[in-house]
């Protein structure tokens, strides 16, 4: 390891590596610090994602996919089940392979990673330290940053625990990839707290010997389900799938998400096997309000880029982990931290927007009460059947919400 680099990211997760992958593409020095032993592990995701999303910002691996996803199914409390058209097909993922790659092919491309690296602290440049370059801040100081950290208005570095060692290491740029409510966006002055009502609460288990259909995932709702959320269940191919539930962090102050994946495993697979279980949180909320501070870069969960309405966040990650990369390379290129602007620019434009509708419809949707979701799988299910698509579904929905219907017509370019 070398004692200085352009870029510092922490955390080797998607968005972490896919950031490294295209700044170091472009020339820039990348240095990727990992907290644990292994990349990918642990799995701590639902591992479904749109082919089309992920295809724009990776080759696909046939080794990455478990299973092509052609249908799903929307499972009412009642049981009304509605199969509506996707417009596409999804994959689920082998997370602990294709997590592996993608930081293989950062390293491909130029970047460093290295493991076992606990980051605990930034390091407060002087301004004589950074005084190469036009260090100007990229965006006003945000609330909570003290007049102290905003003097220079940079950072120099990280410090870091290795095998109870502790080191540091100089970079130019520090890009926080390391999940929700982001330590180092905190220390960098950046709110990245996640209120209670959009922390989804999740659980999750890797079961085997059950019989499912490889190409069908299912979506059930419900209180006595998954309260202010939903419960998935994907199939993995040879008789495995992943299960869970993801619900409202009010929600959970009742009853545990993994309460509810046990029950709902006992009845639905009562013969499974359970292989790995893990629990979480996730930031189904809107992007957080700053993305850069000073020399500091939110990315993937920590900057809150996971879709508030279905709670998927890897391929978003990876996009916003793209657009930051391209702009951290710009600005190193060009010898100007002020180009990391066009980062949070390019997020707002491309996805960011879209997130803001997502909020509203996850805040007008989780609301709704058992009887009206059976309502609207009834009224979905009555639909001519090339009309039972996933548009049809949320028109349906928010029927008796125009301005809401509005404004998915506008932001998503529905008809």
């Amino acid at each position: 390891m070398k004692p200085r680099y352009d870029v510092i990211i922490v955390g080797a997760g998607p968005a972490g590596t896919t950031c490294a992958r295209y700044a170091a593409a472009r020339g820039a020095s990348v240095l990727v610090l990992e907290k644990d032993r292994d990349v990918g592990m642990p799995v701590r995701c639902g591992e479904a994602v749109s082919n089309r999303s992920l295809e724009s910002i990776v080759p696909i691996d046939p080794r990455w996919i478990a299973a092509t996803i052609k249908r799903f199914r929307l499972i009412s409390p009642s049981g009304h089940i509605v199969e509506p058209d996707l417009g596409g097909y999804g994959y689920v993922l082998e997370r602990r392979i294709f997590d592996y790659d993608l930081a293989r092919l950062a390293v491909e491309a130029g970047a460093e990673v290295h493991t076992k690296c606990y980051v605990d602290d930034l390091l407060r440049a002087t301004p004589a330290s950074h005084a190469e370059g036009k260090a100007i801040p990229a965006t006003d100081p945000a609330p909570g940053t003290t007049a102290d950290n905003a003097q220079d208005g940079a950072w120099k570095g990280v410090s870091y625990q290795w095998k109870g060692e502790r080191r540091t290491v100089e970079g130019r740029i520090i890009v926080a990839a390391d999940g929700v409510e982001s330590r180092v966006g905190k220390w960098a002055g950046i709110d990245t707290t996640t209120h209670m009502r959009d922390m989804e609460t999740c659980a999750q288990m890797t079961i085997s010997n059950v019989d499912l259909e490889d190409d069908a995932c299912e979506f059930y709702f419900g209180n006595d389900t998954a309260p202010m959320g939903y419960l998935w269940v994907f199939p993995k191919g040879h008789g495995m799938a992943n299960v869970g539930v993801g619900i409202s962090g009010m929600a959970s102050k009742k009853t545990a998400a993994i309460r509810y994946l046990r029950r709902f495993i006992d009845q639905r697979f009562p013969d499974a096997a359970v292989l790995t279980t893990v629990a979480g949180g996730v930031p189904c909320a809107t992007t957080v309000g700053t993305l850069v501070q000073r020399n500091v870069v939110l990315v993937g969960d920590a900057a809150h880029q996971v879709n508030p309405l279905s709670g998927g966040g890897i391929t978003s990650g990876m996009i916003g982990g793209k657009l930051a990369g391209e702009a951290i390379a710009m600005a190193i290129e060009k010898n100007d931290l002020s180009l990391l602007n066009n980062y949070p620019k390019q997020w707002r434009k491309e996805i960011g927007a879209k997130h803001d509708t997502y909020y509203r419809m996850k805040a007008a949707v989780y609301k709704f009460p058992d009887a009206t979701l059976d309502d609207i799988a009834i009224n979905v299910l009555k639909l001519r059947e090339d009309k039972r698509t996933i548009w049809g579904v949320f028109r349906t929905a928010l029927r008796h919400q125009p301005a809401l219907v509005w404004e998915m017509v506008k932001t998503f370019g529905l008809k």
